[in-house]
This record gives structure tokens, C-alpha cells and sequence, in this order.
């Protein structure tokens, strides 16, 4: 298994990519808003099938550098649409 191929793995970077985007999943998980647990394993399985893991965690780490948030997430994420969508809540 490479070194992305790891559930957990793919888990940091879910949750490092909300937090890039300004969602914290925990606190909307606490006001009851979702994601349920299923929607977090499927946000999870479908990072590890994305094919760009190393160009998300260079994304990830130079906002974390800048210390800033980012508008979108990059088009090769396949959480993009949903991460987005609760960016806006």
C-alpha cells in the first residue's frame, strides 16, 4: 500500500481540507447539522480514490504557511462540491 493509501491518512486530509476552507465538520457534527458518519466515510473513501493526494497535501500545507483559508477547493478534489457547499453555511 503507497503511503496515501491509508484510511487515516485520507482522513487527515479530508479534515485538513475542510479546515483549508474554513468548515469545521466537528462543530457542525455538535450543532447536529451532519455530516452524519456515513457521509464522513464517504467523504474519506472518496479521497482515497483521488489520484492527486500529493498535489493536495502541497495545496494543504502552503495555505497552512500562509496561515490563510482558501475561496475554492482545487478541481481534483472529489469532495470539492459538498466541502464547498457547507463552506457557505
Amino acid at each position: 500500500m503507497t503511503k496515501f493509501g491509508h484510511y487515516d491518512t485520507h482522513a487527515l486530509l479530508v479534515d485538513r481540507m475542510a479546515e483549508t476552507l474554513g468548515v469545521d465538520l466537528t462543530e457542525i457534527a455538535q450543532r447536529g447539522e451532519g455530516p452524519t458518519e456515513v457521509e464522513g466515510h464517504n467523504r474519506v473513501y472518496r479521497c482515497l480514490s483521488c489520484t492527486c493526494p500529493g498535489l493536495c497535501v502541497k495545496f494543504l500545507d502552503a495555505h497552512a504557511e500562509m496561515e490563510t483559508t482558501a475561496r475554492q477547493a482545487p478541481g481534483y478534489c472529489r469532495n470539492k462540491a459538498d466541502l464547498e457547499r457547507l463552506a457557505v453555511r
